[in-house]
């Protein structure tokens, strides 16, 4: 020890003995079969590989494609965000992981949801933002849960890339209807004025949360940042779904 302080050599070999120590006291288990977890989380190799990795995409807003591109939707109307990364398509088992996790408080899941957006946003091209900021609940809702599911997908995604996490860089001022069950139009009403930016503008920040259905709250609230003298705003996603026709 030179100077009081552990060489980044020396902490990185205890963290992994500690690492080495859980994992013996507590042994990872796979979270969808029960199986023992595979490489330190709580997902065995074989439910890993049936995973629904998002493929092809659309370069604006992510959503799954037969190749990779400009959507049409994007083509006619640019979305107010500059760029949409999505880790999953929105479909069995991610749906049911991310179902636990909102209603039944599976926090569990966010760790190992989160660890793997690391993994799969880590192999993509793109310019790191400033800040990552998780998508905010209403005080209401949050009290009604517990917590904010883009929050602590977020988490592990701050550690993943060492930025900033910033939990307070924005709000939502009003309590809205759940959007679940309504269509774009709606949801777009639902969120007309929801959101306010409550720190001083960035650059570059991402916007994180767990599902793009049609958009409707990361496009409102991306405009509302861009308003507030943000520079560019992408969107990590956790799992995209395909637009129902």
């Amino acid at each position: 020890m030179a100077g009081g302080r552990l060489s980044t050599r020396k902490i990185g070999r205890v963290n992994n003995w500690l690492n080495s120590v859980h994992d013996w006291l507590l042994p990872p288990s796979c979270v969808l079969c029960g199986r023992g977890g595979h490489d330190g989380r709580d997902l065995c190799r074989e439910c890993a590989a049936e995973l629904p990795y998002l493929q092809a995409a659309c370069r604006r807003c992510a959503i799954p494609l037969p190749q990779i591109g400009i959507c049409g939707r994007c083509q006619q109307k640019s979305p107010s965000f500059d760029a949409a990364h999505a880790v999953f398509e929105y479909g069995a088992p991610v749906a049911q992981l991310i179902q636990a996790l909102k209603f039944n408080g599976k926090l569990c899941n966010a760790r190992l949801l989160g660890g793997l957006m690391g993994d799969r946003l880590m192999q993509m091209a793109f310019d790191l933002p400033e800040l990552i900021v998780p998508v905010p609940l209403h005080s209401s809702r949050l009290r009604e849960r517990g917590f904010n599911q883009a929050l602590e997908l977020a988490r592990p995604l701050s550690r993943v890339f060492d930025l900033p996490l910033a939990a307070d860089f924005c709000r939502r001022r009003q309590a809205t209807t759940p959007q679940t069950g309504l269509d774009a139009r709606a949801r777009r009403r639902n969120l007309k004025d929801a959101f306010e930016m409550c720190a001083k503008p960035v650059g570059h920040v991402a916007l994180v949360d767990d599902v793009m259905t049609t958009g409707s709250t990361v496009e409102m609230l991306a405009r509302t940042l861009k308003r507030s003298g943000v520079g560019r705003v992408d969107v990590w996603l956790c799992a995209r779904a395909a637009l129902q026709r």
